[in-house]
């Protein structure tokens, strides 16, 4: 195994940013290199970044403002900074510039993307480094801001929280999700990694989208969420990939304290007791287990799978916790009162038996487990 790579993301708290530093972290042999936006007005600081980095992503831009010309100053300030530091510093990092389709269109945004990537590709051409400019589609996913990120986290959060959806422009959109996105950033990082003086040094890359649909249609399956998962609890099918990457992407805009536990329907006659635990429009496993009191079960988390937990006896305390986040959120289930939690993907999660007798739980995922790609992650909630 080779020497660990170091990488640095501007733009780490954004939306790709967070996702991708998060991935990095599931893999070995990377080290990350941890960024704060303030950097960006501290030289000494953005100095010390630059010079520990084997691979800088560059991630950090304004994308909206009222003030058109701020965009434009701003985003190319920010690839001016990081140019002036790796000069200053004399590093060499492979830089790789997270540009937009937009860069074809006559706005702020995409001319400050164009020249930006231009800018990068002067120095990586002057100091003989490496530089990738990736030109990406629309992307989506869990923990986009609203109003900002795309139309999906729009209409994921109207559809949450109780507010009107409306199509602007009902166009065929090319779309990525976040998590297809995050792993070809790096890999482009370790196609690059080695001193093979036959690879170009500046290299431009349209990723490719995943998957295309009308807003119309998008706005349609979020819909179908809404009135069957979030007022029904009712599971979708989700065979389809692009769908299960919605639904992951819509369950994680829901405000949880508010959602959960999801109480069951218990009906009761001469004979005991009859609940139905899940409806499902999909596959799957379903599991049943007991736990001792006091015992503590999960501390993982998912990348990608949704899952279920419904206390049907004894008393549990649910736990979540947003991976790379502090705040830890809190469920009480009793048996005599039969409910459920769902998991949401990047959320670490476990359940402890809070009662005197034995806790009873079935639980439903929606993959069979394979233990070659299990996507269980374990981090203390």
């Amino acid at each position: 195994m080779g020497e660990a790579i170091k990488i640095g993301i501007t733009g780490q708290s954004g939306f790709i940013g967070t996702h991708l530093f998060n991935y990095l972290g599931l893999k070995t042999n990377i080290v990350r290199i941890p960024f704060l936006d303030e950097y960006f007005n501290n030289k000494f600081k953005l100095q010390e970044f630059v010079k520990s980095c084997d691979a800088i992503v560059h991630f950090a831009a304004l994308n909206r403002h009222y003030d058109p010309c701020v965009i434009y100053k701003t985003n190319i300030d920010l690839v001016k900074k990081l140019i002036s530091a790796c000069e200053q510093t004399n590093s060499r990092p492979h830089v790789l510039f997270s540009s937009s389709t937009q860069e074809e269109n006559d706005n702020p945004y995409g001319k400050s993307k164009y020249d930006g990537r231009k800018l990068f590709e002067d120095w990586a051409f002057n100091n003989n480094a490496q530089f990738t400019g990736l030109v990406l589609p629309n992307v989506f996913g869990p923990f986009g801001n609203p109003y900002y990120n795309s139309f999906i986290a729009t209409f994921c959060h109207q559809l949450t929280h109780n507010e009107q959806s409306e199509i602007q422009v009902d166009s065929k959109v090319p779309l990525i999700y976040v998590s297809e996105l995050v792993k070809e950033f790096l890999n482009q990082i370790i196609k690059f990694n080695n001193t093979d003086e036959n690879l170009p040094r500046i290299n431009k890359v349209h990723v490719s989208s995943t998957s295309q649909y009308k807003v119309s249609e998008v706005l349609t399956l979020l819909e179908r969420y809404k009135e069957n998962y979030f007022s029904k609890g009712t599971i979708p099918e989700l065979t389809n990939t692009f769908e299960l990457n919605l639904f992951n992407t819509f369950v994680c805009y829901i405000n949880h304290k508010q959602f959960f536990p999801y109480s069951l329907i218990k009906q009761s006659d001469a004979r005991g007791t009859f609940i139905e635990i899940i409806k499902i429009n999909s596959g799957g496993q379903v599991s049943f287990s007991t736990t001792k009191p006091g015992i503590t079960r999960g501390n993982h988390f998912h990348t990608r799978k949704a899952e279920r937990f419904a206390v049907i006896k004894g008393n549990a305390k649910i736990a979540i916790r947003r991976v790379g986040t502090p705040d830890i959120f809190t469920f009480v289930l009793n048996g005599n009162n039969p409910s459920f939690v769902d998991m949401p993907i990047w959320y670490t999660h476990n359940i402890t038996n809070v009662g005197d007798d034995e806790l009873f739980t079935i639980f439903w995922i929606n993959e069979s487990f394979n233990p070659d790609d299990s996507d269980t992650y374990f981090e203390e909630v």
